[in-house]
C-alpha cells in the first residue's frame, strides 16, 4: 500500500470506492494512520463554523490529487459590480455559479 503523507496539510481530491460506486471527496488531509487517510473541512453554516472529518481506508482509494488552496472562502462578499451578465457567462469567465433569482412566488399567508 502506498502512503500518502506527502500530502500532509494539504487540499486534496479523493476519489474513493463506496460498494459499487466511486465519490469523489474534498478537503484537508489531515492524518495518515499508515491503514487510512483522514480528510477534514471547515465550513459556516448560519453563522456558526462547523467541522466535518471523516477516514478513507487505502483499500477505497481510488486516486488522490492535490488541490489550490481556495483564494476566497465561499461565504465571502462577492465583488460589486453594475454589470449584469447571465449564469452561462459567468461560467465561462470562470467565476462561481450564480444564483438566479426565484420568481413569482407564492404570497405567505
Amino acid at each position: 500500500m502506498a502512503s500518502y503523507s506527502a500530502f500532509l496539510g494539504r487540499r486534496v481530491e479523493v476519489h474513493y470506492r463506496a460498494g459499487d460506486i466511486v465519490l469523489p471527496a474534498t478537503g484537508k488531509l489531515v492524518a495518515d494512520s499508515g491503514r487510512s487517510i483522514f480528510l477534514e473541512e471547515r465550513f459556516s453554516q448560519q453563522g456558526h463554523t462547523k467541522q466535518f472529518r471523516w477516514e478513507i481506508p487505502y483499500q477505497c482509494i481510488v486516486r488522490i490529487d492535490e488541490k489550490p488552496a481556495e483564494a476566497e472562502k465561499p461565504g465571502a462578499a462577492a465583488p460589486t459590480g453594475t454589470s449584469k451578465g447571465t449564469p452561462k457567462s459567468a461560467a465561462k469567465a470562470g467565476a462561481e455559479p450564480q444564483l438566479v433569482p426565484v420568481r413569482n412566488r407564492p404570497k405567505e399567508a
